[in-house]
Protein backbone atom coordinates (compact mmCIF):
# COMPACT_ATOMS: atom_id res chain seq x y z
CA UNK A 1 0.00 0.00 0.00
CA UNK A 2 1.50 3.63 -0.92
CA UNK A 3 2.02 5.95 1.78
CA UNK A 4 -0.73 7.91 3.37
CA UNK A 5 1.63 10.14 5.83
CA UNK A 6 -0.32 13.50 6.45
CA UNK A 7 1.12 16.50 8.40
CA UNK A 8 -1.59 17.87 10.59
CA UNK A 9 -1.01 21.35 11.20
CA UNK A 10 -2.76 23.48 14.25
CA UNK A 11 -1.43 26.49 14.89
CA UNK A 12 -2.56 28.95 17.42
CA UNK A 13 -1.92 32.51 18.72
CA UNK A 14 0.78 31.15 20.68
CA UNK A 15 1.44 27.50 19.99
CA UNK A 16 1.78 24.81 17.27
CA UNK A 17 0.11 21.23 17.57
CA UNK A 18 1.51 19.27 15.22
CA UNK A 19 1.30 15.27 13.97
CA UNK A 20 2.31 13.33 10.69
CA UNK A 21 -0.15 10.67 10.56
CA UNK A 22 -0.57 7.33 8.87
CA UNK A 23 -4.40 8.08 7.29
CA UNK A 24 -4.38 4.17 6.49
CA UNK A 25 -4.00 3.02 10.25
CA UNK A 26 -4.36 6.33 12.40
CA UNK A 27 -0.86 5.50 13.64
CA UNK A 28 1.44 8.83 14.47
CA UNK A 29 4.32 8.28 13.29
CA UNK A 30 5.75 11.60 14.88
CA UNK A 31 3.46 14.21 17.43
CA UNK A 32 4.28 17.44 19.43
CA UNK A 33 3.74 20.92 20.53
CA UNK A 34 5.97 24.20 19.67
CA UNK A 35 4.89 26.32 22.59
CA UNK A 36 5.26 29.39 23.68
CA UNK A 37 5.90 30.80 20.97
CA UNK A 38 4.87 34.65 21.57
CA UNK A 39 6.78 34.55 24.80
CA UNK A 40 10.32 34.01 26.18
CA UNK A 41 12.04 31.05 25.58
CA UNK A 42 9.77 29.35 23.04
CA UNK A 43 10.57 25.70 22.14
CA UNK A 44 8.78 22.51 20.57
CA UNK A 45 8.42 19.12 22.21
CA UNK A 46 8.21 16.10 19.89
CA UNK A 47 7.59 12.22 19.93
CA UNK A 48 9.28 9.81 18.42
CA UNK A 49 9.37 6.15 18.46
CA UNK A 50 8.61 6.07 21.97
CA UNK A 51 11.90 9.03 22.68
CA UNK A 52 11.01 12.35 23.64
CA UNK A 53 12.74 15.53 22.68
CA UNK A 54 12.85 18.97 23.45
CA UNK A 55 14.28 21.66 21.00
CA UNK A 56 14.95 25.28 22.27
CA UNK A 57 13.62 27.95 19.31
CA UNK A 58 15.31 31.23 18.76
CA UNK A 59 12.73 34.30 19.82
CA UNK A 60 11.90 36.69 16.79
CA UNK A 61 9.28 35.66 14.34
CA UNK A 62 8.41 32.29 16.49
CA UNK A 63 5.77 30.71 14.21
CA UNK A 64 8.11 30.96 11.23
CA UNK A 65 11.11 29.41 13.41
CA UNK A 66 8.71 26.78 14.39
CA UNK A 67 7.46 25.53 10.93
CA UNK A 68 11.12 25.96 9.98
CA UNK A 69 12.63 23.83 12.96
CA UNK A 70 9.78 21.32 12.25
CA UNK A 71 10.35 21.36 8.67
CA UNK A 72 14.38 20.98 9.36
CA UNK A 73 13.28 18.09 11.68
CA UNK A 74 10.72 15.94 9.40
CA UNK A 75 13.46 16.14 6.99
CA UNK A 76 16.33 14.50 9.38
CA UNK A 77 13.72 12.23 9.89
CA UNK A 78 13.76 11.04 6.93
CA UNK A 79 9.67 11.49 7.37
CA UNK A 80 9.13 13.97 3.99
CA UNK A 81 9.52 11.39 1.46
CA UNK A 82 5.86 10.03 2.24
CA UNK A 83 3.93 12.87 3.65
CA UNK A 84 1.07 13.46 0.73
CA UNK A 85 -0.76 16.38 1.65
CA UNK A 86 -0.23 19.15 4.80
CA UNK A 87 -4.08 18.96 6.62
CA UNK A 88 -4.61 22.33 9.00
CA UNK A 89 -7.03 23.22 11.28
CA UNK A 90 -8.80 26.37 10.74
CA UNK A 91 -11.08 27.49 13.37
CA UNK A 92 -13.80 29.74 11.63
CA UNK A 93 -15.26 29.58 7.75
CA UNK A 94 -18.28 31.51 8.05
CA UNK A 95 -20.84 30.44 5.94
CA UNK A 96 -18.89 29.50 3.27
CA UNK A 97 -17.33 25.99 3.94
CA UNK A 98 -19.63 23.42 5.00
CA UNK A 99 -16.77 20.65 4.41
CA UNK A 100 -12.82 20.68 4.00
CA UNK A 101 -11.15 22.00 0.77
CA UNK A 102 -8.20 22.06 -0.83
CA UNK A 103 -6.40 25.77 -0.13
CA UNK A 104 -5.73 28.32 -2.85
CA UNK A 105 -6.22 32.05 -3.11
CA UNK A 106 -10.13 32.53 -2.99
CA UNK A 107 -9.53 30.04 0.14
CA UNK A 108 -6.78 32.22 2.17
CA UNK A 109 -9.24 35.48 1.39
CA UNK A 110 -12.25 33.78 2.82
CA UNK A 111 -10.50 32.76 5.65
CA UNK A 112 -8.88 36.51 6.27
CA UNK A 113 -12.69 37.89 5.84
CA UNK A 114 -13.84 36.00 8.27
CA UNK A 115 -10.78 36.78 10.97
CA UNK A 116 -12.48 39.38 12.16
CA UNK A 117 -15.40 36.22 14.03
CA UNK A 118 -11.83 34.52 15.49
CA UNK A 119 -9.53 37.16 16.09
CA UNK A 120 -7.68 35.24 18.31
CA UNK A 121 -7.58 32.20 15.65
CA UNK A 122 -8.13 32.57 12.12
CA UNK A 123 -5.03 34.58 11.79
CA UNK A 124 -2.62 32.34 13.83
CA UNK A 125 -4.13 29.35 11.54
CA UNK A 126 -3.31 31.65 8.01
CA UNK A 127 0.32 31.88 9.87
CA UNK A 128 0.59 28.36 10.00
CA UNK A 129 -0.71 28.18 6.11
CA UNK A 130 1.40 30.59 4.85
CA UNK A 131 4.62 28.78 6.50
CA UNK A 132 3.37 25.06 5.45
CA UNK A 133 2.84 27.08 1.71
CA UNK A 134 6.63 27.80 1.97
CA UNK A 135 8.08 24.83 2.93
CA UNK A 136 6.06 22.18 1.35
CA UNK A 137 5.20 23.95 -2.04
CA UNK A 138 5.12 20.52 -3.59
CA UNK A 139 2.22 19.35 -1.38
CA UNK A 140 -2.01 20.07 -1.35
CA UNK A 141 -2.40 22.49 1.56
CA UNK A 142 -6.18 21.41 3.23
CA UNK A 143 -8.26 23.23 5.08
CA UNK A 144 -10.56 21.75 7.66
CA UNK A 145 -12.70 23.82 9.76
CA UNK A 146 -14.16 23.93 13.40
CA UNK A 147 -17.30 25.47 11.26
CA UNK A 148 -18.11 23.39 8.93
CA UNK A 149 -19.99 20.48 10.79
CA UNK A 150 -22.62 22.90 12.28
CA UNK A 151 -23.62 24.29 8.44
CA UNK A 152 -26.54 21.76 8.74
CA UNK A 153 -28.12 23.34 11.00
CA UNK A 154 -31.81 25.43 10.53
CA UNK A 155 -31.48 29.15 10.96
CA UNK A 156 -34.03 28.56 14.15
CA UNK A 157 -31.43 27.08 15.75
CA UNK A 158 -28.14 29.62 14.40
CA UNK A 159 -30.33 32.97 14.18
CA UNK A 160 -30.29 35.10 17.15
CA UNK A 161 -32.99 37.19 17.79
CA UNK A 162 -31.51 40.34 16.42
CA UNK A 163 -31.93 42.65 13.26
CA UNK A 164 -32.16 40.22 10.86
CA UNK A 165 -29.85 42.97 8.59
CA UNK A 166 -26.87 42.16 11.00
CA UNK A 167 -26.82 38.60 9.57
CA UNK A 168 -27.59 39.50 6.32
CA UNK A 169 -24.47 41.97 6.10
CA UNK A 170 -22.38 41.35 8.73
CA UNK A 171 -22.86 37.50 9.26
CA UNK A 172 -24.34 37.39 12.64
CA UNK A 173 -25.30 34.32 13.78
CA UNK A 174 -24.23 31.31 15.59
CA UNK A 175 -21.77 28.98 13.67
CA UNK A 176 -20.63 26.71 16.62
CA UNK A 177 -16.75 24.91 16.86
CA UNK A 178 -14.84 21.76 17.77
CA UNK A 179 -16.90 20.16 14.95
CA UNK A 180 -14.18 17.76 14.03
CA UNK A 181 -14.70 16.50 17.41
CA UNK A 182 -18.27 16.12 17.49
CA UNK A 183 -18.37 14.67 14.12
CA UNK A 184 -16.18 12.08 14.79
CA UNK A 185 -17.30 10.87 18.29
CA UNK A 186 -20.37 11.13 17.03
CA UNK A 187 -19.95 8.72 14.03
CA UNK A 188 -17.77 6.26 16.88
CA UNK A 189 -20.82 6.39 18.88
CA UNK A 190 -23.30 5.06 16.26
CA UNK A 191 -20.49 2.83 15.23
CA UNK A 192 -20.31 1.10 18.75
CA UNK A 193 -23.71 1.09 19.41
CA UNK A 194 -24.54 -0.84 16.70
CA UNK A 195 -27.06 1.74 15.31
CA UNK A 196 -28.00 3.13 11.79
CA UNK A 197 -27.36 6.52 11.02
CA UNK A 198 -30.63 7.53 10.43
CA UNK A 199 -32.13 7.53 12.55
CA UNK A 200 -29.97 8.54 15.59
CA UNK A 201 -29.94 10.97 18.27
CA UNK A 202 -26.94 11.73 19.50
CA UNK A 203 -25.60 14.66 22.27
CA UNK A 204 -21.84 15.17 22.54
CA UNK A 205 -20.04 16.83 25.33
CA UNK A 206 -16.49 18.16 23.96
CA UNK A 207 -15.40 19.29 27.56
CA UNK A 208 -11.57 20.85 28.16
CA UNK A 209 -10.84 23.85 28.49
CA UNK A 210 -12.76 24.84 26.17
CA UNK A 211 -16.95 23.25 25.85
CA UNK A 212 -19.47 22.61 23.85
CA UNK A 213 -22.01 19.87 23.19
CA UNK A 214 -24.09 19.45 19.94
CA UNK A 215 -27.43 17.61 18.92
CA UNK A 216 -26.28 15.49 16.86
CA UNK A 217 -29.62 14.24 14.47
CA UNK A 218 -29.62 11.69 11.76
CA UNK A 219 -25.39 11.96 11.95
CA UNK A 220 -26.15 15.93 11.09
CA UNK A 221 -25.40 18.39 13.61
CA UNK A 222 -29.14 20.66 14.74
CA UNK A 223 -28.25 22.76 17.63
CA UNK A 224 -24.67 23.23 19.29
CA UNK A 225 -24.17 25.85 22.20
CA UNK A 226 -20.99 27.81 21.30
CA UNK A 227 -22.02 30.62 18.99
CA UNK A 228 -20.97 33.53 17.00
CA UNK A 229 -17.52 32.75 19.14
CA UNK A 230 -16.56 29.80 21.22
CA UNK A 231 -17.44 32.59 24.30
CA UNK A 232 -21.21 31.46 23.81
CA UNK A 233 -22.55 28.07 26.30
CA UNK A 234 -20.92 25.99 28.72
CA UNK A 235 -18.74 27.22 31.55
CA UNK A 236 -15.59 26.69 30.36
CA UNK A 237 -11.60 26.78 32.06
CA UNK A 238 -11.56 30.70 31.84
CA UNK A 239 -14.70 31.25 29.94
CA UNK A 240 -17.87 32.40 31.08
CA UNK A 241 -20.11 31.11 28.72
CA UNK A 242 -23.73 32.33 28.87
CA UNK A 243 -24.23 35.97 29.95
CA UNK A 244 -27.11 38.43 30.41
CA UNK A 245 -25.87 40.93 27.70
CA UNK A 246 -26.92 43.77 29.99
CA UNK A 247 -23.61 43.05 32.05
CA UNK A 248 -21.66 44.80 29.20
CA UNK A 249 -23.54 48.30 29.96
CA UNK A 250 -23.40 47.80 33.84
CA UNK A 251 -19.42 46.91 33.75
CA UNK A 252 -19.18 49.98 31.38
CA UNK A 253 -21.27 52.71 32.87
CA UNK A 254 -20.65 51.61 36.61
CA UNK A 255 -16.95 50.12 36.42
CA UNK A 256 -15.36 52.16 33.84
CA UNK A 257 -14.66 49.09 32.05
CA UNK A 258 -12.98 48.91 28.71
CA UNK A 259 -14.53 46.96 25.59
CA UNK A 260 -11.00 45.15 25.46
CA UNK A 261 -11.39 44.91 29.21
CA UNK A 262 -14.73 43.19 28.94
CA UNK A 263 -13.29 40.79 26.58
CA UNK A 264 -10.30 39.67 28.80
CA UNK A 265 -12.58 39.18 31.49
CA UNK A 266 -15.41 37.40 29.53
CA UNK A 267 -12.41 35.05 27.99
CA UNK A 268 -9.41 35.07 30.19
CA UNK A 269 -10.50 35.54 33.95
CA UNK A 270 -13.96 33.48 34.34
CA UNK A 271 -15.15 30.31 34.07
CA UNK A 272 -13.85 27.55 36.60
CA UNK A 273 -10.67 30.13 37.37
CA UNK A 274 -13.33 33.09 38.01
CA UNK A 275 -15.73 30.96 40.01
CA UNK A 276 -12.95 28.84 41.57
CA UNK A 277 -10.52 31.67 42.19
CA UNK A 278 -7.53 28.67 41.99
CA UNK A 279 -7.05 27.16 39.11
CA UNK A 280 -9.10 27.09 35.48
CA UNK A 281 -7.26 23.41 35.41
CA UNK A 282 -10.27 21.23 36.16
CA UNK A 283 -7.92 18.32 38.63
CA UNK A 284 -6.52 21.08 40.13
CA UNK A 285 -10.23 22.09 41.33
CA UNK A 286 -11.36 18.44 41.77
CA UNK A 287 -8.90 18.13 44.39
CA UNK A 288 -9.27 21.17 46.01
CA UNK A 289 -13.32 20.22 46.29
CA UNK A 290 -11.99 16.91 47.91
CA UNK A 291 -10.21 19.07 50.21
CA UNK A 292 -13.36 20.76 51.39
CA UNK A 293 -12.46 24.16 49.52
CA UNK A 294 -15.87 25.96 48.89
CA UNK A 295 -15.14 28.02 46.06
CA UNK A 296 -13.74 24.95 44.17
CA UNK A 297 -16.53 23.01 45.05
CA UNK A 298 -19.24 25.73 43.97
CA UNK A 299 -17.58 25.85 40.41
CA UNK A 300 -17.87 22.23 39.80
CA UNK A 301 -21.49 22.21 40.98
CA UNK A 302 -21.76 24.78 38.55
CA UNK A 303 -20.09 24.13 35.60
CA UNK A 304 -21.85 20.62 36.18
CA UNK A 305 -25.37 22.37 36.40
CA UNK A 306 -24.70 24.49 33.36
CA UNK A 307 -23.67 21.10 31.74
CA UNK A 308 -26.39 19.26 32.82
CA UNK A 309 -29.27 21.88 31.53
CA UNK A 310 -27.88 22.40 28.38
CA UNK A 311 -27.82 18.73 27.47
CA UNK A 312 -31.13 18.66 28.66
CA UNK A 313 -32.70 21.59 26.24
CA UNK A 314 -30.86 19.31 23.77
CA UNK A 315 -33.83 17.05 23.69
CA UNK A 316 -35.83 19.39 22.09
CA UNK A 317 -34.43 19.43 18.15
CA UNK A 318 -33.71 15.62 18.80
CA UNK A 319 -37.16 14.60 19.98
CA UNK A 320 -35.35 12.02 21.98
CA UNK A 321 -31.80 10.03 22.98
CA UNK A 322 -29.86 6.86 22.03
CA UNK A 323 -26.93 8.23 23.80
CA UNK A 324 -25.14 11.23 25.52
CA UNK A 325 -21.06 10.93 24.58
CA UNK A 326 -18.68 12.99 26.46
CA UNK A 327 -15.66 13.26 25.08
CA UNK A 328 -12.42 15.88 25.76
CA UNK A 329 -9.73 16.22 28.35
CA UNK A 330 -12.47 16.85 31.15
CA UNK A 331 -15.26 14.70 29.51
CA UNK A 332 -12.34 11.68 29.14
CA UNK A 333 -10.45 11.86 32.24
CA UNK A 334 -13.17 13.07 35.21
CA UNK A 335 -15.53 10.77 36.39
CA UNK A 336 -16.50 13.07 39.16
CA UNK A 337 -17.61 15.65 36.59
CA UNK A 338 -19.64 12.70 34.33
CA UNK A 339 -21.07 11.08 37.58
CA UNK A 340 -21.99 14.64 38.65
CA UNK A 341 -23.87 15.20 35.11
CA UNK A 342 -25.31 12.10 34.78
CA UNK A 343 -27.14 12.03 38.02
CA UNK A 344 -28.82 15.72 37.25
CA UNK A 345 -30.35 13.80 34.00
CA UNK A 346 -31.35 10.67 36.11
CA UNK A 347 -35.29 11.77 34.74
CA UNK A 348 -33.83 10.06 31.65
CA UNK A 349 -33.50 6.95 33.19
CA UNK A 350 -29.88 7.15 32.67
CA UNK A 351 -27.54 5.71 35.98
CA UNK A 352 -24.37 5.44 36.33
CA UNK A 353 -22.18 2.08 36.53
CA UNK A 354 -19.48 3.31 38.70
CA UNK A 355 -16.50 0.81 38.01
CA UNK A 356 -17.38 1.31 34.15
CA UNK A 357 -17.06 5.30 34.85
CA UNK A 358 -13.82 4.62 36.56
CA UNK A 359 -12.27 2.62 34.10
CA UNK A 360 -13.30 4.78 31.03
CA UNK A 361 -10.45 6.87 32.35
CA UNK A 362 -6.97 8.03 30.94
CA UNK A 363 -7.36 6.49 27.91
CA UNK A 364 -10.51 4.04 28.23
CA UNK A 365 -13.81 4.22 26.48
CA UNK A 366 -17.33 2.42 26.94
CA UNK A 367 -20.37 2.97 28.18
CA UNK A 368 -20.52 4.00 31.61
CA UNK A 369 -24.18 3.64 32.69
CA UNK A 370 -26.37 0.60 33.65
CA UNK A 371 -26.76 -1.07 30.11
CA UNK A 372 -30.34 -2.20 30.81
CA UNK A 373 -31.58 1.17 30.33
CA UNK A 374 -32.22 3.63 27.64
CA UNK A 375 -30.36 6.05 26.62
CA UNK A 376 -26.98 5.36 27.27
CA UNK A 377 -23.82 7.61 28.33
CA UNK A 378 -20.55 6.82 27.54
CA UNK A 379 -16.95 8.05 26.73
CA UNK A 380 -15.43 8.55 23.48
CA UNK A 381 -11.54 9.76 23.42
CA UNK A 382 -11.81 12.05 20.11
CA UNK A 383 -9.51 12.14 17.75
CA UNK A 384 -9.46 15.49 15.59
CA UNK A 385 -6.00 15.16 14.17
CA UNK A 386 -7.03 12.02 12.50
CA UNK A 387 -10.17 13.46 11.33
CA UNK A 388 -7.92 16.32 9.43
CA UNK A 389 -5.81 13.34 8.35
CA UNK A 390 -8.34 11.55 6.83
CA UNK A 391 -10.32 14.79 5.16
CA UNK A 392 -6.39 16.01 3.87
CA UNK A 393 -5.46 12.74 2.55
CA UNK A 394 -8.66 11.92 0.59
CA UNK A 395 -9.12 15.44 -0.92
CA UNK A 396 -5.16 15.03 -1.68
CA UNK A 397 -5.47 11.52 -3.40
CA UNK A 398 -8.84 13.47 -5.85
CA UNK A 399 -6.66 16.38 -6.59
Amino acid sequence: MSSQHVLVLNCGSSSLKFAIIDNATGEEILSGLGERLAEQAPQIKYKFQGNKEIVPLNSGDAHQVAITTLVKLIKDLSLDADLVAVGHRVVHGGERFTQSVIIDDSVIQAIEATASLAPLHNPANLLGIRAAQAAFAHLPQIAVFDTAFHQSMDQTAYLYALPYSLYREHGVRRYGFHGTSHAYVSAQAIEVLGLQQAPSRIITAHLGNGCSVTAIKDGKSVDTSMGLTPLEGLVMGTRSGDIDPGLFSFLINHLNYSTQQIDTLLNKQSGLLGISELSNDCRTIEEAAQENHPQASLALDIFCYRLAKQIASFLVPLGGLDALVFTGGIGENSDVIREKVVNQLGFLGMKVNAEQNLKARFGGQGIITDAAHSPVAMVIPTNEEWVIANDAATLAKGA
